[in-house]
């Protein structure tokens, strides 16, 4: 999906098999991260995105972490949904299902910004999964996200 395009909405289920709609137009701005592994070190990194998030949940913003499948644990944060892509539709419409050996069936690291209108806004897909997200240009993006929108159309 390139950016500009509308985000397609998906749903994904929690730890306790609530659903949960991501993407698409809901009128917030949303901040999606897929991983493909959690470790101490993802968990850091989640955990400064977590507090950068603090303030930017009062101007509404969701902040989902979408994982593959049930092998992961949430990391339990604060700001951040944990979610599960447990029928297998995010990885394939969003394009960040891995294949191989290694990672199979697994999500590429990636971070994927869709403004309140529904388009994506802004995506990083660091080439290196141990590679952190670059932070500065995400507080930017989300910034630029919340006040583009004004609800009136492009007319």
């Amino acid at each position: 999906m390139d950016i500009g395009y509308a985000s397609e909405k998906i749903t994904l289920y929690d730890e306790k098999n609530t659903k949960h709609s991501v993407g698409g137009h809901n009128g917030k701005t949303q901040l999606i991260i897929s991983l493909p592994f959690i470790n101490k070190t993802v968990k850091d990194e989640l955990k400064e995105i977590d507090t950068l998030l603090s303030s930017e949940e009062e101007n509404g913003v969701e902040c989902h972490l979408v994982v593959a499948n049930e092998k992961h644990a949430d990391p339990h944060l604060e700001h951040m949904d944990f979610l599960i892509d447990k029928e297998g539709e995010f990885g394939d419409w969003y394009g960040i299902r891995l294949h191989g050996d290694l990672l199979e069936g697994e999500f590429t690291k990636s971070l994927m910004l869709i403004s309140k209108d529904g388009a994506l806004f802004y995506d990083e897909y660091p080439h290196d999964v141990s590679s952190a997200f670059n932070h500065d240009t995400l507080l930017r993006k989300l910034t630029a996200a919340q006040t583009c929108y004004t609800g009136k159309g492009c007319h």
